[in-house]
């Protein structure tokens, strides 16, 4: 297999370094606008397998030019999901199986944003579907943690505990601390800006999808190994849209851990405009609001000897399990960042999404996995994906609650 890598920041860079000590493929290539930041990603890792190179991803043409130069199988799509249509396109003009951890950006509902859709996350990639299939190619979509591993997740529950689920409630929460920053995101602040200020979506049988405001129904949800309470709220996430699709349940949901300091930053940023994707003029400069607030904070790459603690993506099944039974589980995946940095060097964040195209990568190599059309994790056989995540020393956990408190252990 021969991967072309689009995008050197934390996630690629963390893919490649993860990557390394496995022999599924012959060479990947990292490429990014900056060159020099493709070639310090794979400086280090001392293995010919590795190469860099410069490229603009919101080039089409170039993206397919570079592909068939290196006569790359698949593209893995690193980049903010701003730039999901031209990758997206380019690998299917370029013949290559792709794979990306975050789906094209949804449109608010221009009358009823906190009641109705507009454009969902993933329409336009879900719209090409038929010219995928019919190329007998593979869009394998939202394959990092959240959204990822948290949708095997709950098609593992589907096939292998419950009867009847009721709802899949994806929860997301960590203890991490970042030293000597008053605030300092572990993420893209661009993607946190998109997720968390846009509508939260809701999938009900019954309703279909809905939105609501943004941070609504707060709950303490307490996680596993030690981590502890953490109030969590509604945001807009792609599992909304992609377990409906093949999980059973009546129900999906997903909450993100974030806390009052964060919610208040991130209001302020909505209050001032300056969470705004749109440019602006600037003393004759076209800036948009949010790309100078993620210019001025650290680059969460870059954040890990800084960082503390662990995170925890998981998802919660609630339903009646195989016995008959009221069941309620948790099942997730914890990533501690001393350990996520002493092995490959990157910190936990970046390093738990990493690790899922990685191990779908070598499923995808080896025939475990396979299929056409643009599909989700929730479409694959999930017990391969998890015992690949145990052979790369990363396995998950579950977590049984009691049905009548599931927030709770």
């Amino acid at each position: 297999m021969r991967i072309l890598v689009l995008g050197a920041g934390g996630v690629g860079a963390a893919t490649a370094a993860i990557a390394r000590r496995r022999d599924f493929f012959d060479r990947m290539v990292l490429a990014d606008l900056d060159p020099a930041r493709a070639a310090a990603a794979v400086a280090g890792l001392d293995d010919g397998r590795f190469s860099s190179t410069g490229i603009d991803a919101s080039d089409r043409r170039a993206i397919v030019e570079l592909a068939r130069a290196e006569r790359a199988d698949v593209i893995l799509n690193a980049c903010d999901p701003r730039l999901n249509p031209p990758i997206f396109e380019a690998a299917l003009e370029a013949r290559c199986t792709y794979l990306d951890m975050a789906m094209t950006l949804s449109r608010r509902h221009p009358e009823k944003p906190f009641e109705q859709t507009g454009v969902m996350l993933g329409d336009e990639q879900f719209a090409a579907a038929g010219e995928w299939e019919a190329s007998g190619l593979l869009a394998l979509v939202g394959i990092g943690v959240e959204p990822g591993l948290s949708d095997v997740f709950a098609r593992y529950a589907q096939d292998h505990l419950f009867s009847e689920i009721d709802e899949v409630g994806v929860r997301d929460g960590a203890d991490l601390a970042v030293e000597g920053y008053a605030f300092a995101p572990t993420f893209s602040i661009w993607t946190t800006i998109e997720e968390c200020l846009n509508p939260p979506l809701i999938w009900e049988r019954e309703r279909g999808f809905y939105t609501t405001a943004p941070f609504s129904e707060p709950e303490l949800f307490e996680f596993p190994e030690g981590i502890g309470p953490v109030e969590c709220v509604n945001v807009e996430h792609e599992e909304v849209v992609l377990i409906p699709r093949h999980v059973d349940c009546n129900r999906v949901t997903f909450k993100y851990g974030l806390g009052e300091e964060f919610i208040g930053v991130l209001r302020t940023l909505n209050l001032l405009g300056l969470d705004s994707a749109e440019p602006i003029d600037v003393r004759g400069a076209k800036v948009a609001p949010r790309d100078v607030v993620a210019a001025a904070l650290p680059d969460p790459a870059t954040l890990g000897d800084r960082m503390s603690g662990r995170t925890c993506a998981g998802t919660l099944v609630t339903g009646t399990g195989k016995d008959g039974e009221p069941r309620a589980t948790y099942l997730y995946h914890v990533a501690d960042n001393e350990t996520t940095m002493r092995e490959d060097g990157a910190q936990a964040v970046v390093w738990q999404t990493a690790v899922n195209p990685v191990a779908a990568m070598e499923l995808l190599a080896g025939g475990a996995w396979s299929g056409t059309g643009v599909l989700g994790p929730e479409a694959f056989d999930a017990v391969p994906f998890l015992d690949k995540l145990a052979e790369l020393g990363s396995p998950h956990g579950i977590d049984e609650r009691d049905p009548a408190d599931p927030l709770s252990r």
